[in-house]
């Protein structure tokens, strides 16, 4: 698609150009809480216009187009989810739907941002516009990540360091924008059995994981159709090392991107790949001059040489049917057969041509944001909590990420066929899992915004002083209790999205207050020191200690 730029100032501006406005006045009645042009945002379909007069969107050769631009949320068949419907849920279903959309995206807002937007009355609409917008400077983004003051490097270079640098990344990325969008659709296509760099594979090497995610970035940037960009990968050496042999790369091209399990187009399939071959030096893929010269049928056509088998398989409709087929199954971990293949029906009814027509179909639609269940990925609850509590890194957060990956068995970019269980839950697994968030992200805070030579230092990171602040809960210095029952309940509400159970406060209270219905001396609210909220650290531990061990934390919830 043309690259769009919002300035915020023009922002409600093109809500209102680009949004089609047509309900009256008057059916707005018992609104009166918004704004009368938030209503008129709020009940439209925020449908995003691109320059369809490019030259490049023709360029073809036999038959396979370059360049695709992405559709518009409009002509999706997969019901998306509206802001006039998101309007009619209660505060609690907002926030889980809220919750659920941008810690899939792996994104987060601090409390006072998330309820500006959450009453806005265009949440959704104002999401879209930001993916549509360039707001990261990816200059000083990737200067960053290179930081070896901030950042930890390979000295040794057998470590995998491009994979710290697309962890690191996420985090440095500061706006959720079209550049965040590219590296999120290529992070999730890489965890795949499409993409996935498989560097546990003897053949395959760390420096595939900068190739395959990087060259997927790339041509979204490009606006590269997902047919061609897939073409490019299938015909690279980053795909022959993980399937060697032309029997296994044909079979698995076909099984993996049109589920084409027959037998019989294996023989075939080998046969216009017979001239291509991996060398066993350094691993290189090796294209000989002794071409099949034999034409094959496949796909409904003949096929003779290797690209032409590439170029057809793409092109066909079974690459469409089974690349949806398989983004669903990664989203839709909680549905039956039944409901996967109808979700996906639907999908390919509105003709997607590139990953972000799928992957922005499936995050937005109501069958997801209200329908469906499953437990978040720990790149998903790592980064939204990131984001949400202004966490700060140090210098080997995301080397220490990365080992907890593995822990987990949740290893980014590792498996030749992708991360078969996409958030395994066996008790070891879910273990790791939850010590990790527990220890790592909710259980560290830090005083103070320290700005040089601190990113080597074990106790200078964590969630920073503004997650304690005034502003985020109502503080009353003569009244103890009603403070931390406000306090109590902000946390409970931004972390799990909804108030404590009278059982939770009343534990929380009998532990924070005397008998008199003053603080307990490690609880006193009153106490600022430097800066730093040194005992309001100390409750909101004790808060976010017992919601690392709610269900609620780790888990999309279905909104009924």
């Amino acid at each position: 698609m043309g690259k769009l730029s919002f300035p915020s100032q023009l922002f409600l501006f093109f809500c209102i150009s680009c949004c089609a406005m047509t309900v009256p006045r008057s059916s707005h009645a018992g609104d009166n809480d918004l704004p009368f042009l938030q209503l008129l945002l709020a009940n439209q379909t925020c449908s995003m216009t691109y320059d369809a007069d490019d030259p490049k969107y023709n360029l073809v050769y036999k038959g396979l187009y370059y360049y695709r631009q992405d559709l518009s949320p409009s002509a999706y068949r997969l019901r998306q989810l509206s802001d006039s419907r998101f309007n009619s849920l209660s505060m609690t279903d907002k926030r889980k739907v809220a919750d659920k959309l941008l810690t899939s995206l792996f994104f987060g807002y601090p409390a006072p941002v998330l309820d500006r937007k959450l009453k806005s009355g265009h949440f959704l609409c104002s999401v879209r516009r930001e993916l549509s917008a360039e707001e990261n400077n990816m200059v000083q983004v990737e200067a960053e990540i290179r930081d070896e003051s901030r950042y930890y490097r390979d000295d040794d270079n057998w470590r995998p360091y491009e994979v710290f640098d697309i962890l690191a990344r996420f985090y440095a990325m500061k706006y959720l924008d079209k550049h965040y969008l590219n590296n999120w659709m290529a992070y999730i296509l890489t965890q795949t059995i499409m993409f996935s760099p498989a560097y546990e594979l003897d053949s395959s090497h760390y420096p595939d994981v900068s190739s395959v995610y990087n060259w997927l970035v790339m041509d979204m940037d490009d606006d590269v159709g997902m047919r061609y960009s897939t073409y490019l990968h299938m015909t690279g050496s980053d795909n022959w090392r993980r399937f060697r042999s032309p029997e296994d790369n044909g079979r698995e091209m076909m099984e993996i991107f049109t589920f084409d399990f027959n037998d019989a187009d294996v023989p075939r399939a080998a046969t216009t790949l017979k001239n291509w071959f991996l060398d066993e030096d350094h691993d290189t893929l090796v294209i000989g001059l002794n071409s099949n010269t034999v034409p094959q049928y496949l796909f409904g056509t003949t096929v003779t040489t290797g690209f032409d088998f590439y170029r057809e398989l793409v092109k066909s409709q079974g690459f469409i049917s089974g690349s949806v087929r398989r983004l669903v199954d990664f989203f839709f971990t909680d549905y039956d057969e039944a409901n996967k293949e109808r979700v996906a029906d639907i999908i390919i009814s509105s003709h997607p041509e590139t990953w972000q027509d799928i992957l922005l179909q499936i995050v937005f639609s109501e069958e997801y944001l209200l329908h469906s269940s499953r437990a978040k990925s720990a790149e998903e609850l790592f980064y939204s909590l990131a984001k949400k509590l202004d966490y700060k890194h140090y210098k080997d957060t995301f080397y220490y990420f990365n080992e907890a990956l593995d822990d987990m068995h949740q290893s980014s970019m590792k498996y030749k066929l992708g991360k078969l269980e996409r958030t395994p839950l066996d008790t070891l697994s879910f273990a790791h899992y939850h010590k990790y968030i527990r220890e790592t992200v909710l259980m560290r805070h830090v005083c103070g915004y320290h700005e040089e030579h601190t990113y080597e230092d074990w106790d200078t990171y964590g969630w920073r002083p503004p997650l304690l602040g005034n502003d985020r809960f109502s503080y009353n210095m003569y009244d103890p209790a009603a403070t931390l029952r406000s306090f109590i309940t902000y946390l409970f509400e931004f972390m799990v999205h909804r108030p404590p159970t009278s059982q939770e406060m009343a534990m929380f209270l009998n532990n924070m207050l005397r008998d008199n219905g003053e603080y307990e001396g490690s609880y006193n609210f009153s106490v600022v020191e430097g800066g730093c909220y040194n005992k309001r650290e100390n409750a909101a531990r004790d808060v976010l200690d017992y919601i690392s061990r709610l269900s609620e934390l780790y888990m999309f919830q279905e909104v009924r």
